[in-house]
Order: C-alpha cells, then sequence, then structure tokens
C-alpha cells in the first residue's frame, strides 16, 4: 500500500470508538418540533431522514478519495433512540467495557440526559415491541430461551443488487412517479397507503442528492484553500463526483464507489437495520467500470487498487451502533458484518471469477482490516487458481475470507422459491445468512437457545433458574422408559417455544410495518416501487425471516451423554443425572 493508504489505515484503527449524539438529537429535534402529524408515517420517516441528512456534520478526513462518516468523525457512532433507548447506566457500561469500549463523553451525557431520555422514555419501539408481546413471549424472552434483535435494531441482514450500478437517484424518482400514476385509486384499497409510500421514497432519494451536494460544497472549501495542486486537483475531482452521484449513474469506477458508498451511509442512518448491509457481489459490480477507465487511460491498475483501498477504510470507520442493558454489558460486538461477496457464479450460471476478483483478494490481504469482512463464493465451475489464492490469504491467520459453497446456497435459494437467476445472483451476508441480493428482504429475528430448551424439558416445563412453569409439560424425565420417550419430549417442548417465537415474530413485523418504514431502503431492493409496498412491510419480491437455532453441538453431547449412561449403559438414572446437572459436577 502507498503512503496516503498506510496513513489513512493507520488513522482509522488509532481513531477512539466513541457514542455520539447528533443523530439523536436531530430525530429528538424532528419528533418534538418539525413533525406533522397528518403526515402519514412513512413520509413522516422520509422526512425524518432529509432533517438528519441535512443538518448532520460533513466530514471529510485528509487525503481520503471517498468521503462521507456515519457520525461526525470516523468510529463516532450513532444511536437510534426511536428504535432504542440507551439509559445512563448504559453509558457508564459502554463507556468502561474492557474489551471494546465507546467511549461517552460529558457533552454527550449531558444530550442524553436533558434531551433524548427525556422525549423517548416510553415511545421507543422496544417499549412498543414489550407492550404487545403476550405473557408467554416475555417469561421466554427472560429466561433466556431466545433473543429478539429486533427489539433492540431495525429488520435488516439485507444486501444490494446491481441497481444503483445503472439508474442514479432521479431514475429512481421517475420510476416512482410512474407508479404512482398507475395506481389504481378506484378499485385499490391499498391505493392512499402506496401512494404515501412512494411520496415518502421520493422525498428520500432527494434526500441523499442534497447529502451528497452537502459533501460537494464542503469539497469546494477545501479545495478553495489547498496550495498542493495534486491534491487540489482530486478536491475538485471529487466536488464533481459528489455532484455526478447518487443523481446520476455512474460511469466509472470511483463514481460507483463513491455512490455505493452514499447509498450505505443512507441506509444505516435511516434506521439502523440490524447491520450487514453491504455491496454483496462487488467483483461483478465493478469490473465493467474497471475496464472502461483502464481503457480510456482514467485509472490504472494501482489507483483501482488505492480506490479500493480507501473504500475498505470507510468501512472500517464505522463500528456497530452497541446494544443496551445486559446485552450492553455482555456483547463486545463490534463490527457491522458487511461481507464483500466474490467469486461464485453468473445469472447464466458460468463462472463468474473474473479480474476484479483477484485484485479484491489481493486488497484483503494486504488491508488487514477488521471490517469489511469477506468471503469466496467457491462453485465447481471456479478455477483452482481462484481457490488456491483465497486460501493462501487464509494461512497467514487472518481470519478472512471465510469460504462458501455457491452451489449449496443456489440449491438453497431455490428450494425456497427463488428463481434460478435471482439465486445465482445471491449470495451470504452477515456471518452465514443466505440471501437473494437485491431482491430479498430476509430478516434474522433472533438466536433460538436449543439447550435452554432442553434445560426446561429435563424439568418437565420448569425453568429450574425461577421455578416458573414457563413451557407446556411435556413428561417427567424420570419416568420416560427409553431414549425416543425423551427425545419426544424435547420436540414437544421446541414446538412450543417456536411457536411463541413465531407469533412474537409477526407481531414485531407489523409494528415495524406500522410504526417504522424504511422508505429509502425500499427504494433499493427490487420489487417495493413497482408494488408501492415499503421493505419493512413485505415490499420486496421475496420476504424471508429467520430464526437461528443455537447449542446444536452441545444438544448433541448432552444427548449422547444421556443415552449412554441412563438409557443404554444405565449406570446411572434419569434422576442422579440431573443431579449432577444441577451440581454441575
Amino acid at each position: 500500500m502507498n503512503s496516503r493508504i498506510k496513513r489513512l489505515r493507520e488513522e482509522s484503527l488509532q481513531a477512539v470508538n466513541r457514542l455520539s449524539a447528533e443523530r439523536g438529537l436531530l430525530v429528538t429535534q424532528f419528533y418534538k418540533e418539525l413533525s406533522a402529524a397528518e403526515d402519514a408515517v412513512p413520509v413522516q420517516r422520509a422526512k425524518a431522514f432529509n432533517y438528519i441528512l441535512h443538518h448532520k456534520s460533513i466530514c471529510i478526513n485528509e487525503g481520503e478519495l471517498i468521503v462521507g462518516e456515519r457520525g461526525p468523525a470516523p468510529k463516532a457512532t450513532p444511536t437510534y433512540p426511536e428504535i432504542n433507548l440507551h439509559s445512563l447506566k448504559d453509558l457508564e457500561i459502554l463507556d468502561g467495557r474492557e474489551k471494546v469500549s465507546f467511549k461517552v463523553d460529558l457533552e454527550t451525557r449531558k444530550a442524553f440526559e436533558e434531551e433524548i431520555i427525556p422525549y423517548w422514555t416510553g415511545r421507543t419501539n422496544r417499549e412498543r415491541v414489550f407492550r404487545n408481546m403476550e405473557p408467554a413471549w416475555i417469561e421466554a424472552y427472560g429466561a433466556g430461551v431466545f433473543t429478539e434483535f429486533q427489539e433492540q435494531r431495525a429488520p435488516g441482514h439485507t444486501v444490494l443488487g446491481s441497481k444503483i450500478y445503472s439508474q442514479g437517484m432521479n431514475d429512481l424518482i421517475e420510476e416512482v412517479r410512474g407508479a404512482i400514476e398507475h395506481l389504481d385509486l378506484f378499485n385499490d384499497p391499498a391505493a392512499y397507503e402506496k401512494r404515501e409510500e412512494l411520496r415518502a421514497m421520493e422525498i428520500a432519494a432527494r434526500a441523499l442528492i442534497m447529502f451528497a451536494e452537502r459533501h460537494a460544497e464542503a469539497l469546494e472549501l477545501l479545495a478553495a484553500e489547498e496550495v498542493r495542486q495534486a491534491r487540489k486537483k482530486e478536491l475538485l475531482t471529487m466536488v464533481e463526483l459528489c455532484r455526478k452521484v447518487p443523481a446520476q449513474a455512474p460511469t466509472t469506477m470511483h463514481e460507483a464507489l463513491q455512490y455505493y458508498w452514499f447509498v450505505h451511509l443512507g441506509v444505516i442512518t435511516e434506521l439502523n437495520p440490524w447491520d450487514s448491509f453491504n455491496p454483496g457481489r462487488l467483483d461483478q459490480h465493478l469490473l465493467p467500470f474497471y475496464h472502461a477507465d483502464l481503457k480510456s487511460g482514467l485509472l490504472d491498475k494501482e489507483s483501482a487498487i488505492e480506490l479500493l483501498q480507501s473504500f475498505w477504510i470507510k468501512f472500517n470507520n464505522h463500528p456497530s451502533p452497541p446494544k443496551v442493558g445486559v446485552t450492553a454489558e455482555e456483547s463486545n460486538t463490534y463490527t457491522d458484518f458487511c461481507l464483500i461477496n466474490t467469486g461464485g457464479l453468473k445469472a447464466d450460471g458460468s463462472n463468474a471469477v473474473n479480474e476484479m476478483s483477484f485484485i479484491l483478494l489481493d486488497v484483503i490481504e494486504e488491508m488487514r482490516l477488521l471490517q469489511p469482512s469477506s468471503m469466496v463464493q467457491v462453485s465447481k465451475k471456479n478455477p483452482d487458481s481462484f481457490v488456491d489464492r483465497a486460501v493462501k490469504i487464509v494461512k497467514t491467520g487472518f481470519g478472512q475470507p471465510s469460504i462458501f459453497n455457491t452451489d449449496a446456497i443456489v440449491q438453497e435459494l431455490v428450494r425456497q422459491g427463488k428463481s434460478l437467476e435471482d439465486a445465482r445472483n445471491g449470495g451470504a451476508s452477515g456471518c452465514v445468512e443466505s440471501g437473494a441480493f437485491g431482491t430479498e428482504a430476509y430478516i434474522l429475528t433472533g438466536y433460538f437457545n436449543m439447550v435452554k430448551v432442553l434445560e426446561i424439558t429435563l424439568h418437565n416445563g420448569v425453568d429450574p433458574q425461577t421455578g416458573k412453569l414457563i413451557g407446556t409439560q411435556s413428561g417427567d424425565p424420570k419416568s420416560f422408559k427409553d431414549f425416543e420417550e425423551l427425545e419426544h419430549a424435547f420436540r414437544k417442548q421446541l414446538q412450543y417455544f417456536i411457536d411463541i417465537k413465531i407469533a412474537g415474530s409477526n407481531m414485531i413485523e407489523r409494528i415495524f410495518t406500522q410504526h417504522l418504514p424504511a422508505p429509502f431502503l425500499s427504494l433499493l431492493i427490487d420489487d417495493c416501487i413497482s408494488n408501492g409496498v415499503d421493505y419493512n412491510a413485505g415490499g420486496a419480491r421475496y420476504n424471508t425471516n429467520y430464526i437461528q437455532g443455537v447449542g446444536l453441538g452441545s444438544i448433541t453431547d448432552i444427548f449422547a451423554a444421556i443415552k449412554h449412561h441412563v438409557y443404554d449403559g444405565k449406570t446411572i438414572g434419569m434422576e442422579t443425572y440431573l443431579r449432577v446437572l444441577e451440581d454441575g459436577k
């Protein structure tokens, strides 16, 4: 890496994680003073989005080539009080965490104490969720049977497709207007709601164009004061770039990367969509721009790599907003899990590995940053050289890229009802979640603790930690004659809690639909515009939610031990085994 990238990388690594009150204050001010009660909720949300982008700080770091920060500075992390409110105790915990702290200065504490907490107490979506949950859900959640991601964040785990590489925001605005014109106000009872959602999408698209223009103005001021001719030229180039994208479709690699980055900031500013929003098949998206730039002489390989390295640093400047309560204390999650996909298949089923795939692997190896995380999609049609290159990086001990089986992902997505073409254009995001990029809302609702369910099964529906009956009475394990009876009881208990979890998730989805739509994100995912329906309300081509079962390995070990000691070998009885479990020996 050159001296510029070395310095930017080091500055990113040395920047201190801190909590920023800026977004929280802006959204509070909007709802306190400026929101109009007569506006439909999507329009309200779009206006709030516009207000934040109009007033948030513009940060341009010395020497960078891609501009835009989530907060007022690198590693300054915003909060989302309309979703979930940090208490003063949370701020203390986050400031003092040993592993991954988020520093909270006196000014931020004061903003929370005097402005943010007083207004949002009783108004947050998290409180709304808990007010609407059934007692059985509350008890299971409190016992740790499952977590609920959407109590603290908005629905997410979606990935961008190819839309922005061929359409500017002005193109999407025209598409939105066309959808409004074709609404059937006579026969469609949902036409009014669709019109308001589409109006909100246009407001959100214009807001991002305005946000880019604010960056252009700031860059112009810097260029006027810059005495170094090389940097002045870069700044003026970026002025032109920010006035072109996202309003218009990109035509160069630099424009494509900057356009994506404005979109990324828009998505994670509008709501906090359970992280994982990312550009997906970056090698596929960038290759045409790269080849065009090489042909025109605008870029060579070294300058293209420099742009990509700058892009990597932008991701690393953005830690994931921290959680609240016990998860603030115990969960040291830092990254936003933006998983860059490389390799795999094209939509026609042919090998998708290309020159850009190898360039991205070079960038991954040289940058060695925590985020964005990266992966390779490996198909039977990919060349061995691609796999060899990926494995060489893995062998360094960096932990990236992860390796996924493209053919298995495609089969999984097709079984779920995706078209073969959409499945091949998909991949993985977050940790391991598979989805159809640019066409699917695939929402991870939380972890389901199968070991806890087994513990409850072994106590006939009672949580031994509290002595409360929170499950179904599936039978006294001490009376079971064989392992099959125990397994049947576990399956019965499992189904009982799965039903509770799904019912709660359905309720939470409706709450987000009614109170926290995402009109900006909806612009980006196929079919939301043509359907006139928000991303959070099922507007995408495919809509899926997942419960992630955890503890499968532990379940296997425990069942093996019980089968051996209690039923097959009969070295001890179930009563003795339960006592051993309770004693922890």
